[in-house]
């Protein structure tokens, strides 16, 4: 599986900010453009873009295995991981993971039967003063997470 010529234009422009001998600084960046496309990343994709970057497969593995923000198995079209670290636990983030996975029932690191939802159990997402928070398909943060402005999530992405 190969990605488009398009995403391969975008990995060439995070090369740029790096020394040459420094492609696998890049790492990141490629596999965020990659997984952009694709909504996961098939370990083909993540190989592809090892030898795209000139890396040894296993390194671009371990950054794709070791956070939690790639998806190395296929999510569902909204992917909500929701913090339960302490500080988030402490003002309510338990409370709203349970009252999601009742919502949508599903278990963290499930999927909905309609694969429109997947439910993620996120470490600290940086927003402790606005807990509970959740993320939205890695790029969206929702603050204040009560049981209605998750309905009103729900329904707005339904």
């Amino acid at each position: 599986m190969k990605l488009s010529e398009n995403a391969y234009k975008k990995i060439d422009q995070e090369l740029t900010k790096y020394p040459e001998d420094k492609k696998i600084s890049a790492v990141m960046s490629a596999l965020r453009i990659a997984q952009t496309e694709l909504g996961w990343l098939p370990t083909e994709v993540i190989e592809d873009v090892a030898r795209y970057l000139q890396i040894p497969p296993i390194a671009a593995l371990e950054v794709a295995t070791f956070y939690n923000m790639y998806n190395v198995q296929p999510v569902g079209k909204f992917k909500i991981t929701i913090c339960t670290n302490l500080p988030c636990a402490l003002s309510g983030g338990n409370h709203a993971a349970l009252y999601l996975k009742k919502k949508l029932g599903v278990d963290f690191n499930e999927t909905t039967f309609d694969q429109r939802f997947t439910l993620k159990q996120g470490e600290c997402l940086g927003a402790c003063g606005d807990a509970p928070v959740l993320l939205l398909n890695n790029h969206t943060m929702h603050s204040f997470m009560t049981n209605e402005k998750i309905d009103a999530l729900l329904e707005e992405l339904k």
